[in-house]
């Protein structure tokens, strides 16, 4: 009983260290580097001294303390919560255990999604294969790493990830410790920092999305039905901007398929040309949604080639800096699919979330409808 009396009077010695590290957010820029890594420095504490004593006092102790340790645990979850310095904890495959709220404020991801996804989706395509094979590494018992990335919302801002090995309790593999602070060392002023989703409330989603359902019914409406590419041309010019950055159209004919319509941003005039002139048979993702059926919805899509190359063998994907995307097939099941809908956001733009995808399926039966109407 000893041992976790002690235990529990250098747990709570760490609570007031974080507390004051907590307070210190408020010095000076020219000082925040200090606050980082004596922050740095207590999570090496928990990792290196506090989390195997815990092991030890539930291995070895009675049983009459297991709701003390359970508490301790409790504890230790929520000081991770609470630290005030990004991380995330994952596994060798950089899948995503836990992000603290620090780190979801930093890269704009909230917890709850994060959980259980690569946390390399999250960097730039450049960083990923460093990222993964760093944190293997680290994972095997070979030391800790530290390597610049950049996050993919912000490309341009280098972020530092050290990374350090942690063994979770009753666990037989070893887990990664990740802390990603400002490459400068800097912690950016708020309006530069990257939050999370927007937001606005439901009624008001609910109403835009309304309100381009509207917008795309009114545009199908006012020209003729039964043309297939003219249909999805007057269509595509309402969701480009206004819903997407990109809007790929591809009809399913007499051939597989046959793209129809690319719209791009305005300073991606040479990638539309090269996207215009893909074949849709090398885009797995237009193929899987023509054979199937079903809409896809990847935000900050893992593999580069599932939207295929364009004519220099570069991804389509990576060229656009596509951070979510929603191919969509148009059909009125039972029917046969006519056509896909690939709609791109990229760079800082937010992700499409589960309702647009909703509304957006709404809309491809409407242009189903439209383009297989007698003319």
């Amino acid at each position: 009983m000893a041992q976790t009396d002690e235990f529990g009077e250098e747990l709570a010695d760490f609570v007031r260290r974080v507390a004051e590290l907590k307070a210190a957010r408020s010095v000076p820029a020219d000082d925040l580097p200090t606050v980082l890594d004596a922050a740095i420095f207590e999570l090496d504490h928990v990792a290196g001294q506090l989390w195997p004593r815990y092991e030890s006092l539930s291995s070895t102790g009675p049983s009459g303390v297991a709701s003390v340790d359970r508490q301790e645990q409790q504890l230790l979850k929520a000081l991770f919560q609470r630290v005030p310095v990004p991380v995330a904890l994952v596994d060798r495959e950089t899948v995503v255990r836990r992000l603290n709220l620090a780190a979801s404020s930093f890269t704009g991801v909230r917890a709850g999604y994060a959980t259980g996804r690569p946390l390399t989706g999250f960097l730039a395509h450049a960083d990923r294969a460093a990222f993964r094979s760093q944190a293997a590494a680290v994972a095997r018992g070979e030391g800790d790493r530290s390597l610049t990335v950049h996050l993919q919302q912000q490309p341009a801002v280098p972020v530092r990830a050290t990374l350090t090995a942690l063994r979770p309790s009753g666990e037989p593999r070893t887990a990664v410790l990740v802390v990603l602070q400002p490459a400068d060392s800097r912690v950016p002023s708020p309006e530069h920092v990257p939050g999370p989703v927007p937001t606005l409330t439901e009624t008001t989603r609910h109403a835009a999305l309304m309100d381009l359902v509207d917008a795309v019914t009114t545009a199908l409406l006012s020209g003729p039905v039964g043309d297939p590419a003219g249909v999805l041309e007057r269509a595509a010019g309402v969701l480009h901007g206004r819903f997407a950055d990109w809007v790929v159209a591809d009809v399913a004919g007499a051939a597989p398929l046959s793209r129809t319509t690319v719209l791009a941003p305005s300073d991606s005039v040479a990638g539309a040309r090269d996207v215009a002139a893909q074949d849709p048979v090398a885009c797995p993702l237009v193929v899987e949604a023509a054979r199937g059926g079903s809409t896809a919805l990847p935000v900050r899509p893992e593999d580069p080639d599932a939207f295929g190359r364009d004519t220099s063998g570069a991804p389509i994907l990576v060229r656009a800096n596509v951070t979510s995307l929603l191919c969509v097939p148009l059909t009125t099941a039972p029917g046969p699919v006519q056509g896909v809908l690939t709609l791109f956001r990229s760079g800082a733009r937010r992700a499409f979330s589960m309702a647009e995808a909703q509304a957006m399926d709404m809309m491809s039966r409407h242009l189903a409808l439209a383009m297989g109407a007698p003319r």
